[in-house]
């Protein structure tokens, strides 16, 4: 294997915007899939970008704890407040399950 070369960008070379950038900010890496008919921005998230804070999953409405590598994920069209939080199993699962399922207080999350 050849050793990893590491060299300086040109003076001249453009810089690369964010929308360029798909590791972004946390970690991850960005991509666009379909889903019931609409394009979703999909961001992977990694655990150390996540210290701190805690999510609730829409897939199966269990927290994603502090740390946790997950998947965020948003409609193309829509702004920030529509960005959800999913573990990366439930975002892969989410065309094999049924309608989010209204539970009462004492039915087990399971």
């Amino acid at each position: 294997m050849s050793p990893r070369r590491n060299r300086p960008k040109a003076a001249g070379s453009p810089g690369h915007s964010a929308e360029d950038d798909r590791t972004g900010r946390y970690g991850g890496w960005q991509s666009t899939e379909d889903w019931q008919g609409e394009e979703w921005s999909v961001r992977h998230v990694a655990g150390a970008s996540a210290q701190g804070k805690t999510y609730r999953c829409p897939g199966c409405d269990q927290l994603i704890p502090s740390g946790v590598p997950h998947v965020v994920a948003w409609p193309e069209h829509a702004g920030v407040d529509d960005r959800r939080h999913w573990h990366k199993a439930c975002w892969n699962a989410k065309d094999r399950r049924t309608t989010r399922v209204q539970r009462s207080r004492n039915a087990p999350k399971f």
